[in-house]
């Protein structure tokens, strides 16, 4: 009788459904449809001179001497100090976890207090704030500074993750079918990532962590103003330097909706949600400005770069930078003759944590290689903090275009896994608002009056084989945070 080809053995049927069967989880929720109104990008809102601020923290030494300026908390405190009809926050990372090796402002308690604050001396304000669970690490405890909110009436909603997208296309195959449904609980025993002050967690924490992905938005909506950040209130990110925007208008209305696709696709409550109407009319214009989330960030970044002509100059300050389409919108605007400027963290910490340059030291070096003719880079010079902005600007000789928020330049950031906010600009280049980001990178490229930032050599170096093949990796099967 004659073998039976491989394919005809019933031995064969059983492991091969089974392969079927984990991988169609991992493909799926690689490209299912995305909630309802997300990758958002709203209409072109005319602005005037006083409806927009630019904001930054800046970490920097004098003399050896490290300071810290510092804008966003201070606009971000008074703008809760003001909401009488409404308060919506979408903010990432709110908690006072660290390694305890030094002392940090205490963001996250004073957030919370200036809230409480609020809700007592308006007993009708209508408080809604949207989390990610990373503040209870993955569900193995409580939101301590989120917490005392909820039982003073605040709705208090943590985004739905499991809705987003999956990275990790071989670590969703198993971690859906097995462990996404199990939950978890409050009985930790192990050491917390996120500092040796937080609770111990579960081993179904890591699991949920390791299918890397999150709310990274930083936006703050009242019937007054708007603010859009890179920065958290997190004790352990104050001294971070971060770029944010202060606005007011039309426009508010439109975060207002991208918000409240988050909040309803997450369980909210939806008649707790606010509604809000403001004048169309504006006088004075100074341009225009759009809000853009997740992936259409990407589209805005590289429409903007690829925009550039010779004469612009594109200047972008950057934590992560590694998304090849913005990368090669970089390369291609230095061949057409285009000046480039970037300033970037050479990711050498994160909160205490030594790291080791990746992925900001291999990116740099390909383009400083391949493009130095008209590409500049230069490194935030950073000690234990991080230069955490996330900023694009093109001073053009009539019309500055202007993207920034919570966005890196990665594909976690860009390609609709996590939830995103940035906003994007297209203002006269004289307007004080333009002239402002323009002081800003000019003060931090020249070192003015401070130290800032270093030559491109003072950072990089020869990249070993060993990061080089550990960075490769890392993109492929996108298992970190960029």
């Amino acid at each position: 009788m004659a073998r039976r080809r491989w394919y005809r053995r019933k031995e064969w049927l059983i492991p091969i459904l089974l392969l079927l069967f984990f991988a169609s989880f991992g493909v799926y929720n690689r490209v299912k449809p995305l909630p309802e109104g997300t990758s958002y990008q709203g209409e072109w809102r005319q602005i005037a001179s006083n409806d927009v601020k630019f904001l930054e923290d800046s970490t920097y030494s004098v003399d050896g001497q490290s300071r810290s300026d510092q804008m966003i908390f201070d606009e971000l405190f008074d703008t809760i100090g003001k909401a009488e009809e409404f308060l919506v926050l979408d903010l990432f990372l709110v908690n006072g976890y660290h390694k305890e090796d030094r002392l940090y402002p205490k963001l996250s308690s004073q957030l919370t207090e200036a809230i409480k604050q609020q809700m007592e001396r308006h007993p009708d304000l209508k408080v809604v704030f949207i989390s990610d669970i990373v503040n209870t690490t993955y569900g193995s405890h409580e939101a301590e500074a989120l917490a005392p909110l909820e039982k003073l009436g605040a709705e208090v909603v943590f985004t739905d993750l499991d809705r987003l997208r999956d990275p990790n296309v071989l670590y969703s195959s198993v971690w859906r079918p097995l462990f996404s449904w199990t939950g978890n609980s409050t009985d930790g025993w192990i050491p917390n990532p996120m500092g040796t002050n937080a609770p111990d967690v579960t081993i179904r924490s890591y699991a949920r962590l390791l299918n890397v992905k999150a709310n990274h938005r930083k936006v703050v909506i009242t019937e007054d103003t708007s603010l859009v950040l890179s920065a958290n209130p997190h004790d352990a990110s104050a001294y971070h330097s971060n770029i944010g925007f202060r606005v007011d208008g039309k426009i508010q209305e439109d975060l207002l909706e991208s918000e409240r696709a988050v909040f309803a696709f997450s369980g909210g409550d939806a008649e707790r949600f606010p509604r809000f109407e403001t004048k169309e009319d504006v006088e004075n214009p100074i341009g225009e400005a759009r809000v853009v989330t997740e992936q259409q960030i990407q589209d805005a970044v590289v429409g903007a770069i690829d925009d550039a002509t010779t004469g612009d100059i594109v200047w972008v300050g950057m934590f992560y930078l590694a998304d090849r389409d913005i990368i090669d919108a970089l390369e291609d605007a230095a061949e057409r003759g285009v000046t480039v400027r970037l300033i970037l963290d050479p990711n050498r910490n994160a909160f205490g944590q030594e790291k080791i340059g990746l992925p900001n030291l291999p990116v740099a070096a390909e383009l400083y290689e391949t493009r130095s003719e008209h590409l500049s880079i230069r490194w935030y010079q950073t000690g234990t903090e991080q230069y955490h902005s996330k900023l694009l600007y093109i001073e053009g000789a009539d019309t500055s275009r202007i993207i920034g928020g919570s966005a890196n330049y990665t594909s976690r950031n860009l390609d609709d896994y996590n939830m995103e906010t940035n906003l994007d600009f297209r203002v006269d280049a004289s307007s004080p608002f333009a002239q402002s980001v323009d002081r800003y990178f000019k003060k931090l490229w020249t070192n003015d009056g401070a130290v800032y930032t270093a030559d491109y050599e003072k950072f990089q170096e020869d990249i070993p084989l060993f990061k080089l093949t550990l960075y490769a990796i890392q993109k492929l099967f996108q298992v970190t945070t960029y």
